[in-house]
């Protein structure tokens, strides 16, 4: 199913960055860090939770690789770390190719019905 160039990422950093994923606050935390760095402060602000509870969120998220935090003067600026998000899309890239070839022998099936419909319809007549 993988393509034979296709190098498998390391399975625990793909579990911690599907386990990190499954939360809906990471994703979201993840989203928000896309335009660019910010403090913990910046990224609680659109959740009803406090800063101890984004910092939670912000140790997965770091633990798995997805961020990295810096430090400048009193900020921990957070960043995103995109490198685990290629190695997950690459691996559900395999994944992708399975389901094309899934929907094409699909298509041909139903294209060989319609067509055994349409010469039973004429054989009626």
């Amino acid at each position: 199913m993988q393509p034979s160039s296709y190098q498998q990422p390391n399975q625990n950093h793909l579990n911690a960055t599907f386990a990190a994923l499954a939360d809906p606050t990471r994703r979201a935390i993840l989203a928000r860090l896309a335009s660019g760095e910010a403090t913990v402060t910046e990224l609680a602000e659109p959740f009803a939770m406090s800063q101890p509870a984004i910092s939670k969120h912000l140790k997965v998220l770091e633990r798995a690789g997805l961020i990295s935090r810096g430090l400048d003067a009193q900020r921990r600026p957070s960043r995103l770390e995109a490198r685990p998000l290629a190695e997950a899309t690459e691996w559900l890239e395999g994944y992708r190719q399975f389901w094309e070839d899934s929907f094409q022998r699909l298509d041909g099936l139903l294209e060989e019905m319609k067509t055994a419909e349409k010469k039973r319809r004429r054989s009626k007549r």
